[in-house]
């Protein structure tokens, strides 16, 4: 009797073991742990998300903003209704070790699983966004790209810093860099903007990236982007760049704007 005793009380330790050592390891490995197949993990959604099919929606207290995300076919979540809330739902394929594909939701349920299709569950929102960060900064092909936006679902992460050292990055692709740049433009605020303007002037930066960045402060709301605009307009060395500014700054319908093509079409 004490023999069996002290074998339950050994499985026990072991499964506290096991428990306590599970939610340790990082996603990363977790996920690396799949050579061949898929593997699904969910977190919490920003509050202001719902989504359905491949269209997710932003209730941001200025209006609705919708996009599409032409990546993901829907084949791994179903929806009930037309705006379903978090939580954000991200699905990794892996083929020989190396992911082969990255599709995203918000809302919804997962259908049923297939064969070969490992999930985390739910983990930490902050987790998953370092980890779509990480994959951004590592992965050569259009992986790193496609794990930019859904990074910024998160709730409660403040991602812009990754973001911007991405965009700032010479050494990644420049499709990765891109999305970096939108996305700051879109999920930060004011401190955000401020960044973006520092790469449309770091001459470092490649020109097409700083014109995205010039693209990306004319999604700001007009009280942070249309000053930075106007200043990218009269003070940037680069004609090209200048040129982004005020076509942007036109499309904006701001007074601002006008009183600034005024300045320039009258000055001697």
């Amino acid at each position: 009797m004490m023999s069996g005793a002290r074998t339950a009380a050994a499985v026990l330790a072991a499964l506290a073991v096991t428990t306590t050592v599970a939610p340790a390891q990082s996603i990363a490995s977790r996920v690396a742990r799949v050579s061949t197949g898929s593997v699904r993990m969910s977190f919490a959604a920003r509050p202001d998300l719902c989504g359905s099919g491949n269209s997710i929606g932003s209730n941001n207290g200025r209006g609705r903003t919708t996009w599409g995300n032409g990546w993901n076919t829907s084949q791994d979540v179903e929806w009930d209704n037309e705006c379903s809330t978090g939580p954000a739902r991200v699905v990794i394929d892996r083929r020989n070790g190396e992911i082969s594909d990255l599709r995203f939701y918000v809302g919804g349920r997962w259908r049923p699983a297939a064969s070969g299709v490992v999930d985390l569950g739910m983990v930490p929102a902050r987790e998953a966004a370092e980890y779509l960060v990480s994959l951004a900064q590592t992965e050569r092909g259009s992986m790193g790209e496609k794990a930019i936006l859904p990074s910024t679902l998160a709730d409660s992460v403040d991602i812009w810093p990754s973001l911007i050292k991405i965009a700032r990055n010479a050494n990644l692709p420049r499709g990765t860099r891109n999305q970096a740049v939108f996305w700051t433009g879109q999920a930060a605020g004011e401190a955000a903007t401020a960044n973006l303007k520092d790469i449309v002037v770091d001459n470092e930066v490649d020109r097409e990236v700083r014109e995205h960045a010039v693209f990306a402060l004319s999604q700001r709301p007009p009280e942070q982007g249309v000053p930075a605009l106007i200043s990218i307009a009269r003070t940037n060395k680069d004609p090209e760049i200048r040129k982004k500014a005020l076509f942007w700054l036109g499309q904006s319908n701001d007074p601002r704007a006008i009183d600034l093509f005024e300045e320039l079409l009258t000055r001697k």
